[in-house]
């Protein structure tokens, strides 16, 4: 393809070479023993192509360059060195460090950093280092403050549960292994304030005046000042859990990923300006290219906002040498810098997700939107010219109308894949909800954009616009709410695995002293008990989307624990339609009186069970109510849980005991339960 012919591509092969070097590194690294070698006779191949330059050779030096760069960027690093030094278990420590990142707080008030240490102090024995730990304080630091910290080191757990996100893996891969964890505020000193990156301390504070020049005049709309931070300036960690989850559904979540359509604004307006200021070309340029990295570094640095801004950067650069660029070796030439300033990137989802959606849109939009239009385009032999009144409107809104599904389209195929891979979610609906949200989002911008250029000078102004977009940002979130309503517009796929032969899977979740059990039976899924609100959120809703979890069958509330049924009205707002089974026993829990009078509100009616009672769980699997009896009265919640003996298929049963202890054990055994089963699952207390 000519797209693809090397003399005007020259950086698709070196980034494909790149990325061949780096995975082949991750999978056979070096020794130590064997680094410096490698890297003498890398160089004596260096030195020879450069004196015989050949494409393949050079191809080939590359990919061994990235093999052996991987290699020098994962070995023997210094957070390695202080992890292994500090062993597996945790340490008291006194650290001495400056914050890198924009602190996140918490509801609980608690901010999560990453301090670049100093030095630490450890058993009385001071020792300097670079490396990077993660830290929680319940305090209020800023970037580029040097702290003192006093404080508990700890190895970063590992993920407990199927589809819980894996924090130990993505911060290992920026060399960060151990979380400093500060109980109390008074536990750290502030030495000095301004330190850290001055570009990004700038660039911080930038971000906080633009936030703070967008909500103004916008002070009763929360929901709309995160949705435009969030758009604008990728603070999406701002943007409320139940808003997030609706664009993710939708497809629509890349608005709040700072990318091509954000920089592309920022840069049209920019090329207004200097045009309006006659500039020449290569003066815009130079004027234009340092300010799209600095909306870069405002927006966070995120790799979608750098790799658009490096593109832009490298497209306008072709006006220095007077050359044209093109697009997908500027797309393959941002990869390869990347890929030079960390290797480690190529493993980012964000890099992956990036990357393939631009690519495919510059592969496919354009032969899919020739193909669209070929089904309505005026005769070839009639001139343009004769093609007017209705048919001309019509047939330039079918253009647009094309170019608008082909670029959709591309984006969707390409970046299906990923989210199939790490998100386990397919959104058809998003096909259309981008053609309706995205011309809106673009509004959104340019008008905000607007608003931060009158802010200095004309605040009222600036008030104006914002609440021009309080009405565009209004209007969006209800579009997006509305496609992700829509039956079939997104669902759920369990990650591909080989076909199992089971009557029923059983998955106790790990939510610390809660209890959250999914049971799987023939095409039916039941929850015994769901957690609290936080472990809804963060474990059990992940999990359900892991296991590729659309409908729920019924949901069983052993007791009234909040640590069990806390997370229950966010379940119903996830799955409204579900069975509920509910412990009738009168207990003193507010959650659970909570919840029946939520139950009532909306209409559900539970089931309420007793010793004695059975259901159906599916056509092979019956429960059992073995406890409490409906006359049971106990002020102790645990003691009216429930115990449920299920039994599989003709010979298998398993025993569900909740927090039952010893009174119910006694009362059991009095009564002479049948208790034989071949698994047993009881709670932590």
């Amino acid at each position: 393809m000519k797209l693809l012919s090397a003399p005007r591509q020259p950086f698709v092969g070196l980034a494909l070479m790149a990325a061949m070097g780096i995975i082949a590194a991750e999978i056979f690294p070096l020794p130590s023993v064997a680094v410096t070698p490698t890297a003498i006779i890398l160089a004596l191949c260096i030195l020879t192509v450069a004196r015989w330059p050949r494409l393949l050779p050079t191809h080939a030096i590359v990919g061994a360059g990235f093999f052996l760069l991987h290699n020098f960027q994962i070995m023997n690093t210094e957070g390695q060195r202080l992890a292994d030094e500090l062993g597996s278990r945790s340490r008291v420590v006194t650290a001495i460090g400056c914050v890198t990142s924009e602190p996140k707080t918490a509801p609980s008030g608690f901010a999560t950093f990453l301090l670049k240490l100093k030095s630490i102090d450890l058993e009385g024995r001071k020792e300097s280092t670079h490396a990077v730990w993660q830290v929680r304080w319940k305090g209020a630091p800023e970037f580029g403050d040097e702290l003192k910290f006093s404080g508990t080191a700890e190895p970063i757990p590992p993920p407990r549960n199927p589809g819980e996100f894996d924090m130990r893996s993505y911060l290992e891969r920026r060399d960060v292994r151990r979380l400093l964890f500060v109980r109390y505020p008074e536990d750290a000193t502030l030495i000095r304030q301004g330190g850290g990156n001055r570009i990004l301390r700038a660039a911080q504070k930038s971000r906080s005046w633009m936030q703070n020049a967008l909500c103004r005049g916008l002070e009763d709309a929360p929901e709309v000042q995160n949705f435009l931070s969030g758009i604008v300036l990728g603070l999406r960690h701002q943007t409320p859990e139940d808003i997030e989850e609706a664009f993710q559904q939708t497809g629509t979540l890349h608005l709040f990923a700072v990318a091509g359509l954000h920089v592309g604004i920022v840069a049209a307006l920019l090329w207004m300006l200097a045009t309006v200021a006659r500039l020449s070309r290569k003066s815009a340029a130079a004027l234009i290219i340092p300010l799209l990295l600095f909306y870069a570094a405002v927006t966070g640095l995120h790799i979608s906002s750098v790799r658009a801004a490096v593109m832009s950067s490298i497209l306008l650069g072709g006006f220095f040498f007077d050359r044209k660029a093109f697009v997908f070796n500027s797309l393959a030439a941002a990869a390869f810098f990347l890929l030079c300033w960390d290797t480690n990137e190529l493993f980012s989802t964000g890099f992956q997700l990036s990357f393939a959606v631009v690519g495919a849109i510059i592969l496919l939009a354009d032969p899919l939107s020739a193909f669209l239009q070929h089904w309505s385009a005026p005769d070839p032999f009639l001139p343009r010219s004769l093609v007017r009144g209705p048919r001309r409107w019509m047939h330039a809104g079918f253009y647009w109308l094309c170019r608008g599904s082909s670029v959709s389209l591309a984006a969707w195929a390409g970046s299906l894949p990923l989210i199939l891979w790490y998100f386990h979610l397919v959104t058809p609906i998003s096909l259309f909800a981008n053609l309706v949200v995205v011309p809106i989002a673009f509004f959104v911008l340019a008008i905000a954009l607007l608003s931060l250029l009158s802010a200095p000078l004309l605040p009222w102004l600036a008030v104006i616009f914002n609440n021009a977009n309080w009405a565009l940002a209004t209007l969006v979130i209800g579009i997006v709410h509305l496609f992700a309503q829509i039956p079939g517009g997104h669902f759920y796929v369990e990650q591909p695995h080989w076909p199992e032969k089971l009557v029923a899977k059983i998955t106790v979740l790990d939510v610390g002293a809660g209890a959250a059990v999914h049971l799987q039976m023939g095409g039916a899924n039941w929850l015994f008990d769901c957690g609290n609100d936080r472990s809804y959120e963060r474990v059990v809703r992940e999990y359900l989307h892991w296991a590729g979890v659309n409908r729920l069958s019924g949901l069983l509330l052993t007791h009234g624990d909040a640590l069990h049924l806390g997370g229950t009205a966010q379940l119903l707002d996830d799955f409204p339609r579900v069975r509920v089974l509910d412990n009738p026993t009168p207990d003193r829990s507010t959650i659970h009186r909570r919840l029946q009078r939520l139950f009532q509100k909306r209409g559900i009616k539970p089931a309420a069970l007793a010793a004695g009672d059975s259901f159906c769980l599916s056509s092979e699997v019956t429960a059992h109510v073995l406890f409490p009896p409906r006359s049971l009265s106990s002020p102790i919640a645990d003691d009216q849980a429930y115990v449920i003996r299920a039994l599989v298929g003709p010979a298998a049963s398993i025993l569900f005991m909740s927090d039952a202890g010893i009174k119910t054990e006694q009362t059991l055994l009095a009564r002479h339960s049948d208790l034989r089963s071949d698994i047993v699952v009881k709670g932590q207390h």
